[in-house]
């Protein structure tokens, strides 16, 4: 029973931050994100890293790749990605 909530939630996260990705407007897609946080953090499930990534860990806002941040990778081998939120400046 706890198995189908938890991948119904992570059914209904993915499809909200797909839609808030694809969303022209910019305050849907903020809505569309931070209601796929509340369920994530309602139901207590860790959102997977792909999730993840488009929070800022400082602020907790939905940064878009590319049009609310600024995407970097790191010098040395293995190369890291460095995302930073345009928002609050946070690395």
């Amino acid at each position: 029973m706890k198995k189908r909530y938890r991948e119904a939630a992570l059914k209904r996260m993915s499809d909200m931050l797909e839609a808030a990705m694809l969303s022209s407007d910019i305050v849907l897609a903020e809505k569309y994100a931070s209601m796929a946080w509340r369920t994530s953090t309602k139901h207590r499930i860790r959102m997977p890293y792909i999730m993840r990534f488009m929070f800022c860990k400082k602020c907790k806002r939905f940064i878009r790749p590319g049009v609310d941040s600024r995407i970097r990778l790191g010098g040395r081998r293995p190369q890291a990605v460095r995302i930073t939120c345009l928002y609050c400046g946070h690395t």
